[in-house]
Order: C-alpha cells, then sequence, then structure tokens
C-alpha cells in the first residue's frame, strides 16, 4: 500500500513487522499476531527519516489492515498510542 505521502507500506510476516524502505534505511513497526489479536509492539524510525511521516504511515496502514481483516488491535508501542489520540477514528479497532 501507498500512503497518502508517496510512503510504501509493506507486511513482511516472516519477521512480524511492517516496513517503509526510504533512501537505503527501513523504518519498522513490529508486531505479533497472538490469539486472534494483533499485537502492535515497537516502532523504529531511523533518525535520518525522522519527521516525514513515516511512522504515522506504518501506525495508519496497521490499523487499516487489522480493521479490514475484522481483526482487533492490542496497542504496547508507545508511539502508536500517542498517534491513537491524535487519530480517535482507529479507536473502533483497538480491543
Amino acid at each position: 500500500m501507498v500512503d497518502s505521502n508517496g510512503f510504501e507500506v509493506r507486511d513482511k510476516p516472516e519477521a512480524s513487522r511492517y516496513e517503509v524502505v526510504v533512501d537505503g534505511e527501513t523504518a519498522v513497526l513490529e508486531y505479533e499476531r497472538r490469539g486472534g489479536s494483533i499485537v502492535l509492539v515497537h516502532t523504529g524510525v531511523p533518525e535520518t527519516l525522522a519527521g516525514r511521516g513515516i511512522a504515522s504511515a506504518l501506525a495508519r496502514h496497521a490499523l487499516e489492515t487489522a480493521r479490514a481483516e475484522g481483526t482487533p488491535v492490542i496497542v504496547r508501542c508507545p508511539y502508536v498510542r500517542a498517534w491513537l489520540r491524535k487519530n480517535p477514528g482507529y479507536r473502533d479497532v483497538v480491543a
């Protein structure tokens, strides 16, 4: 999926993470599939990519994917928790 900022978010289930690669650097949102839910664990964005909206693209993609699948989300990642406070339209997906 390519988001509105032009970032291509890819699911890498073998690594349990969503990824965005920009300028040879990889930003990730790590997750675990557990008991019919997806647990969002950690967002990591290299310093060189900070401030470009990549973490937001990762969070949005993860939550939209879960919504489309009908999979409840458990949020352990502090970034995604903060993101949800600013984007309450995704709270329906959170378990």
